[in-house]
Formats: structure tokens, sequence, C-alpha cells
């Protein structure tokens, strides 16, 4: 990456070979540090790093030993499982604060289940892209950017 072009922030998602879109988080790999080395890497060109990971203690706490920015936590898709689990994910975000994670949510959320979301401790900030241009379809890209602005208003 060049100094005069850079994203301000880098996502890392684990994908499986052959898998069109990720289905999990990270998980505690092998201790060969090459995560770590790429975190460090984008960091050193002042790109904010996020790790795609599993609400569960485990996959956070991994996600703190790469000197990651933040944990972006996996969504489920549909409200009723989101309402079931959401206690997990607080406590994943209260742990992603505790260890200095800022947290972002991602993967599957839509207008059903994002106002839920929104609701998470220390959330900064969503990732929202197939559901937001799906709904274009129907609505115009116009509408569904005020439809999505909309279900994240927290005032």
């Amino acid at each position: 990456l060049g100094d005069e072009v850079r994203p301000h922030q880098c996502t890392l998602v684990p994908v499986a070979p052959g898998e069109i879109t990720s289905q999990a988080g990270w998980r505690r790999e092998p201790d060969d540090g090459h995560l770590a080395a790429v975190v460090a890497r984008l960091k050193a060109r002042h790109v904010r790093v996020s790790l795609f990971v599993d609400p569960e203690p485990e996959a956070v706490t991994f996600a703190a030993s790469t000197g990651a920015d933040r944990v972006e936590l996996y969504t489920e898709a549909g409200p009723e499982a989101a309402r079931r689990s959401f206690e997990r994910y607080a406590d994943s975000a209260r742990l992603a604060a505790g260890h200095g994670l800022g947290v972002n949510a991602g993967h599957d959320l839509d207008l059903h289940n994002l106002v839920l979301f929104c609701r998470l401790p220390f959330l900064a900030e969503v990732s929202i892209g197939h559901a937001l241009i799906s709904h274009a379809l129907f609505v115009g890209l116009d509408r569904a950017v005020r439809d999505y602005l909309d279900a994240v208003r927290t005032d």
C-alpha cells in the first residue's frame, strides 16, 4: 500500500477454499504469528485493523492477541435467532472493550435484525452490503440508504 492511497480500515475475514462468503470468524490458529504479522503491516501503514470473529470469548481474546484494533462480530441471520443469542453478543462486545478493542458488527445484517444489533454495548459501526443492495433493487438506492439510516438511529 502506498502512503497516498490507503483504506481507513481493513477487516480481515477468514475464507475457506471454495467458500463464496465466510461462514465463521477467525479462530485461534497454530501459533505461527502469521495473522499478527499481517495486522502489524497494516497498522504500520496507519490502517485500522478489524478481525471478523464469532461472538465467543476465545475468538475475542485471540483477536486482541494479534494486535488488531477492533473486532467485527459475525451476526446471525434472522431476528429470532439474533434475539435468542443477543446476550452472547453483548458479552463478547464487553470483553472486546475490556481488551481495548473497538466493536463492529456485520454479516447478514438487514432491516429486521439491525435494530437489535445496534443496541450492542460499545458498538462503533456496522457493515451492511448485500441486504442494502437487495432492498435497493425494490425501492431504489436513495430510499434504501434512508431506510438503513433510520434503522441505525439510536436517538
